[in-house]
Parts: C-alpha cells; sequence; structure tokens
C-alpha cells in the first residue's frame, strides 16, 4: 500500500498536490512519502515481533539521507555494498554495530572503515576477499566478524538480470566449499567466522524459492556446530517483491517472516533480513512533464523531460512503472497506444511502448508509480543532464532531500588541461 491518491481530480502525495512540487520544484522529481516508509516498515518489524532480529534496510534500493534517516529513527540497521553507502547510513544515524557490509569488490580503505567504525558483520564472498579482510584486521588489532555468503544454487528473481542465486552469478560463495571457507577462517588471525548468509535475488513474487534456499543455511548451520563453530547468525538476505502493476500479488511481509520463523525452528541464532525494495519500492514516485506529443508511421510518440538517466529500470530490465496523468482524465475519455520515451539520445530511452493512456498534450504532468527503488539511486548525468531532485512529504509538508544541482556544479569537478590554448 502507499499513501499515493487523487483528490479533487489531481494526484496528492499523503496531502501535497504533485502538481505543486512539481511548480515548486520543477521536472522531473522523485517525491517520497513518510507514512508509506513507515508502515512497510512497521509492517515487517510487527511480522518479525518476538524473534532476534536485525531488520537491515538494504541502502542501494534507495539511498537518499532522508529515506535513510525515516527508518533509522524507527529502528532500522542498514545493508550496504560500498563504503560511501557505509558513511552514508552513519550519517543519517545507523548505529554502526547495526551495519552489514556485502558485496563483491570491498577495498582495503572500505574493510579499515568498516573495523574502524565497528560494523556488526561483514558478509564475505571469496577467499582472496577473506584474506585481505584478514590482513587488515590484523593491521589494525582488530577482530571482524564475519557471515559467509552462500550460493545456494537456487534462482530467482522477477528477471534475470536481478537473479544471484545460482552457480553463474558473481555472488557468493560455492555451496560445497563452504567448510574450507569456516576451516580457513578459524586459522586466520583478526577473523571471527559467526554467520552464514544468502541471498538468491530481487523481485521474487513467491516465498517458496527463499525456503529452499534457507533451509540449506538452516542444514548448513547445524553441520558446521556439528563441527565446532560458533555460529551465531544467520543472514536471510532480502528478495521479496512489490506489485508494479495490476495483476502483480506478491506473498506478503507476513507470509516472508512466518517462512523464516519455521525454517529457523528451535535454533537459537540472530537473524538478520535485508529488505530494500519491499520498504521504499511503493514509498515513491518521479512527477515528469510532457515536453511534445509526436506523430510519425502511424505511431505516437509522448515525449517526456524525464529519461532513462533519470528512471534506467526499463531500459535496464525491461521493467514495468504504471503511469498515471497527475490530473484525472475526463470521464471516459479514450485511450489509444502510445510510446512513452525521454530526451536521451539512445534508443532504449523508451519506457513504455504501445501502452494504452489517455489524451496527455504539451505540458500535462504524468508520475511513474512504485519509483520509490532503483530510481533516483541508479540515475546518472547522462547527456550531462542534471541529476533529478527528490522530496521527502510527511502530511501537508514538503521537504527537498537532494536538491537538483546548477550546470556550475555539475562541471565543478572537471577541467581541461593546461596544456590546450585559450586561443
Amino acid at each position: 500500500m502507499h499513501h499515493f491518491a487523487y483528490r479533487n481530480g489531481i494526484m496528492h502525495c499523503e496531502d501535497v498536490s504533485l502538481e505543486t512540487i512539481a511548480r515548486d520544484l520543477g521536472t522531473p522529481t522523485y517525491v517520497y512519502s513518510d507514512a508509506t516508509l513507515r508502515r512497510h516498515y512497521n509492517v515487517l518489524a510487527e511480522a518479525f515481533h518476538g524473534l532476534d532480529c536485525l531488520i537491515a534496510y538494504a541502502v542501494k534500493a534507495n539511498s537518499n539521507l532522508g529515506v535513510i534517516a525515516t527508518l533509522a529513527s524507527m529502528g532500522a540497521g542498514a545493508d550496504v555494498v560500498s563504503g560511501g553507502e557505509m558513511l552514508k547510513a552513519i550519517k543519517a544515524g545507523v548505529p554502526a554495530n547495526r551495519i552489514v557490509f556485502s558485496g563483491v569488490a570491498k577495498t582495503e580503505e572500505e574493510m579499515a572503515l568498516g573495523l574502524q567504525h565497528g560494523i556488526f558483520q561483514f558478509n564475505v564472498e571469496s577467499m582472496p576477499e577473506l584474506q585481505r579482510l584478514s590482513r587488515v584486521a590484523t593491521s589494525l588489532g582488530l577482530r571482524a566478524p564475519v557471515a559467509f555468503r552462500v550460493n545456494p544454487h537456487v534462482e530467482a528473481g522477477g528477471h534475470a538480470h536481478i537473479s544471484t542465486g545460482s552457480a553463474e552469478h558473481k555472488f557468493g560463495i560455492a555451496w560445497h566449499e563452504a567448510d574450507i571457507f569456516f576451516d580457513e577462517a578459524s586459522k586466520l588471525p583478526g577473523i571471527d567466522p559467526v554467520g552464514v548468509a544468502v541471498h538468491i535475488g530481487s523481485q521474487i513474487m513467491r516465498v517458496e524459492p527463499l525456503k529452499e534456499a534457507w533451509e540449506k543455511v538452516v542444514a548448513l548451520v547445524h553441520r558446521l556446530r556439528a563441527r565446532g563453530f560458533s555460529i551465531s547468525r544467520v543472514d536471510f538476505g532480502g528478495g521479496l517483491g512489490v506489485p508494479y502493476k495490476d495483476g502483480d500479488n506478491p506473498d506478503s511481509p507476513s507470509a516472508y517472516a512466518q517462512q523464516a520463523r519455521d525454517v529457523i525452528g528451535q535454533l537459537d541464532v540472530k537473524l538478520v533480513v535485508e529488505p530494500g525494495r519491499l520498504i521504499a519500492g511503493n514509498a515513491g514516485v518521479l512527477i515528469s512533464k510532457v515536453e511534445y506529443v509526436k506523430e510519425r508511421d502511424g505511431r505516437t510518440f509522448v515525449i517526456l523531460d524525464a529519461g532513462m538517466n533519470d528512471l534506467i529500470r526499463p531500459a535496464l530490465y525491461g521493467a514495468w512503472h504504471e503511469v498515471l496523468p497527475v490530473k484525472t482524465p475526463a470521464l471516459g475519455a479514450p485511450r489509444r497506444a502510445v510510446d512513452l520515451v525521454g530526451p536521451i539520445c539512445e534508443s532504449t530511452d523508451r519506457f513504455a511502448k504501445d501502452r494504452p493512456m489517455p489524451p496527455l498534450k504539451e505540458g500535462d504532468l504524468v508520475a511513474f508509480m512504485t519509483a520509490g527503488a532503483y530510481g533516483a539511486t541508479l540515475s546518472s548525468q547522462y547527456n550531462s543532464r542534471p541529476l533529478v531532485a527528490e522530496a521527502l512529504v510527511r502530511g501537508d509538508a514538503c521537504e527537498v532531500v537532494r536538491r537538483r544541482p546548477t550546470f556550475d556544479e555539475m562541471t565543478a569537478l572537471e577541467r581541461a588541461p593546461d596544456w590546450i590554448s585559450s586561443g
């Protein structure tokens, strides 16, 4: 559920009109609902109530400081995949001892940063990474709490590019080599092998594939404990999907949590889950303006001021976003198939092909729904377009949580070499 609805013919985010936001901030602009973020976190927290569970919000889904701070104020931890995400989480108020550092390519500097801040856990994904972490921890006189991310050979996810659990993917250690990794970790200085982690993909609509992966993790914990390893944590990752269009009906967070309870059973461990899209996806929209309506060769192109640099999911994954006019269409207004495209000089800059839409004209506003996850966080300045603005709404208040940079700010880090003559 979300807090975007039409009032008096105009779409609102909570109590603020999207027309007002577009007028004040320009377009394109991302708009997030505080009430939706809070509701989604609370639903998860209630579902896991009674379990020793760390809900580590996956920062990669939406790394805006305002969004992270909102969740941190409610007790969320953070799952990060870079030093920058770690520092953002800490700046936003997430205690370091609630931060999980995932990712396949941690640098020495990032490892040191995590160790010095005292983060909760490193999710290690290769033998070279483990050995590097040992060297860094030893040099600092510290110990690194480690969970090994195992690859359970279970495929799931809404698209091949967001499935991560099979043998062909770069993520995790081989399932059959887990014992070797724990043996090595027990010998290395500066390493505390405390857990097992798994993550098999994103936008997973049914919990059943997750169950298969989780059961393998629990079986592995039992085996490792029988060999004398003190495994105190299991990290079940994230991945539960959200509805992007009519007909999408993902399993509920309560079903997700109940399955986790069932799989864990009497296993005495701290559970970590890493929801991202589940919390942020339906909490945001992208407002865009129609620049032109172009008729050619029997096709109608509705050309928007938002481009694939602002919302790359359709180009990257073939992802679907519902696109709604900010003003309610006239009752009975006919719909016709149009291509919704952007201004970027790429043929892939197309949000939808042959999408039935009500009449749209130059200057009209539209809203891309369910754009709170992997929208702004994947945006770029391609074609020298400024990064999109972001706003967070709470009730009737609207706060700019990332302003649009000026041209001078966009180019401040660049310079022409001195050897080029100004004349």
